[in-house]
């Protein structure tokens, strides 16, 4: 069966291995999670296992959710075996050097304009240019007159899903329910985190 598991980002660290080397390193805070329903192709028509995370109080659920328990929130996975109902999931089923899969939503930063966004130059800074340091120069074409599609401009930027592919696990706190991670995880702090083995 898959590994597989819910997490939060917790804040990034340095590790130090056994050589002395110093890597940099995110901190993902994985309690334990609760099989809450187990799709398959007859009723749902495809097979996953979803699986309620966090806690919630009682006051605060629908009546249609209260059949599957007090979860914070549900995230899906498919193709990870056979699971029944009930069944809990925790960080022993990793192993440190483990290389697993990330998915989190990275940062939100608004609207923003082509130099943020794309990496354009902007215009030169000199020679009457006015007012056009951080502009994006021509967009258009002469002949067919209009704006080809897929043009990069300004825009919404971040809030995007990121996966993540071939992370290493550098440390696992089996006490604190705490997997360190190699390297940089998308997101703020707190944001949820899909792990896969």
């Amino acid at each position: 069966m898959a590994k597989f598991i819910i997490g939060t980002k917790e804040n990034m660290t340095q590790i130090f291995d056994k050589d002395g080397r110093v890597h940099p390193a995110t901190v993902l805070k994985a309690e334990p999670v609760t099989v809450a329903q187990v799709k398959n192709k007859e009723v749902d028509g495809y097979e996953a296992v979803q699986v309620g995370y966090g806690e919630k109080k009682e006051k605060n659920i629908n009546r249609a959710q209260k059949t599957k328990g007090n979860f914070e929130g549900y995230k899906e996975f498919e193709g990870v075996g056979e699971y029944k109902v009930g069944d809990k999931i925790d960080i022993s089923t990793f192993a440190e050097g483990d290389r697993i899969e990330i998915s989190s939503i990275s940062k939100g930063k608004g609207f923003q304009g082509v130099v943020k966004r794309h990496g354009f130059h902007g215009g030169r800074r000199s020679h009457g240019q006015k007012h056009s340091e951080r502009e994006p120069g021509s967009i258009g074409a002469t002949g067919p007159q209009r704006v080809f599609k897929g043009k990069k401009m300004g825009g919404r930027m971040g809030s995007d899903r990121v996966t993540l592919k071939k992370v290493e696990i550098l440390q696992i706190d089996k006490e604190n329910n705490q997997l360190v991670v190699r390297g940089a995880v998308p997101g703020r702090k707190g944001t949820v985190v899909e792990i896969k083995g």
